[in-house]
């Protein structure tokens, strides 16, 4: 048996960059799709989500969710997956050409343009963090007499 393909160490990453990563911002950054054959063309399902009490009790079915995904593969070999919140087929089509080509050497041309996505990210978060904040409402006990 072979040898299995060696993974780069932050594909996770940039895999669930592209996944949170809106379509048309995506189509705007890569707008060429590299010539690929289809393994997997896109389809719609999906996957049943999980949460936690307080994050750490046992797990339950919190519900589904559509998810969308493909797989394709590079006319040199390489094979790129990609799933998606939602229904947009060319979403996960695109974001599994990018992770394909991540794989291969064009990775050092296109990382700009994942830095990029990530810095808009951070940015999104840090102003949805501060329109939280300021509706933060802090509870305080006054100490009443009885209570010493």
């Amino acid at each position: 048996m072979p040898a299995p393909h060696p993974t780069p160490p932050d594909r996770k990453a940039w895999l669930s960059l592209l996944a949170r990563t809106p379509a048309d911002r995506l189509a705007a950054l890569f707008p060429d799709l590299p010539d690929h054959h289809l393994l997997r063309a896109p389809e719609i399902g999906s996957v049943m989500v999980q949460g936690r009490i307080g994050g750490t009790g046992a797990p339950f079915n919190l519900g589904e969710m559509t998810v969308t995904r493909c797989s394709l593969r590079l006319t040199d070999g390489t094979v790129g997956h990609a799933y998606v919140q939602g229904r947009d087929r060319t979403h996960a089509l695109r974001a599994a050409a990018v992770d394909a080509l991540m794989q291969t050497g064009a990775a050092p041309a296109l990382r700009p343009r994942l830095d990029t996505l990530a810095a808009e990210e951070a940015g999104r978060r840090t102003i949805r963090a501060a329109k939280a904040a300021a509706t933060r409402v802090d509870f305080f006990t006054m100490v009443r007499g009885e209570d010493k």
